[in-house]
């Protein structure tokens, strides 16, 4: 799985067989959920865990299909459907964010104020862009402030948290998971109609 990652990575960076790498990604992504997340959600739909990181790979799924469908001339099914996958994987973050607020609050730093307020103002933004970006309404704005919303997540959450414990694996991979959803969500952005 990691070759295939940076191989990917590689080749889309490259600019060398990016569509190919990036329909291969989508792929291998749905692929990894379907047989690595999904029969844990089954087993227990109640654990947030698994759909929580279930999600974040079919994001990235979508984000790949939308990259490779904007790689050819015109917008292609394949285009909307990425976009589609990924907004759709952003309501079960905003279920999340308001399910477990008490939770995500202890997530915030303590300097920041208002932090259960926070934790449910981005379940909410995460309803508002799925709804958004499906409908095509105002999708290009949406898209672009979550990923900005990522994005300030990396500098002001993860940053802190991989500083403090830079050995832990986790917190590195919620930092680069975070970082990846800022520049999916700009992918997304640029492939919008309005």
């Amino acid at each position: 799985m990691g070759a295939v990652l940076v191989l990917a990575g590689l080749a889309i960076v490259t600019r060398k067989k990016d569509r190919c790498a990036a329909i291969v990604l989508g792929v291998v992504l749905l692929i990894f959920f379907l047989f690595a997340y999904l029969p844990r959600l089954v087993a227990n739909v109640h654990d947030p865990g698994p759909w929580t990181s279930g999600a974040e790979i079919l994001a990235l799924s979508g984000v790949s299909w939308t990259l490779a469908g904007s790689l050819a001339s015109g917008a292609s099914l394949m285009t909307r459907l990425g976009r589609s996958l990924f907004a759709l994987t952003l309501t079960v973050f905003g279920i999340q964010h308001l399910i477990y607020g008490q939770f995500v609050a202890t997530l915030i730093p303590s300097w920041i104020p208002g932090r259960l307020f926070f934790a449910y103002a981005v379940g909410i933004a995460f309803i508002a862009a799925t709804l958004s970006i499906l409908s095509g309404i105002k999708a290009r704005l949406a898209a672009t402030l979550l990923g900005i919303m990522f994005l300030t997540w990396v500098f002001i959450l993860h940053s802190p948290r991989v500083m403090a414990a830079s050995t832990n694996g986790n917190e590195w991979t919620s930092l680069l998971v975070a970082l990846a959803m800022s520049g999916g969500s700009w992918i997304v952005a640029a492939t919008a109609s309005n």
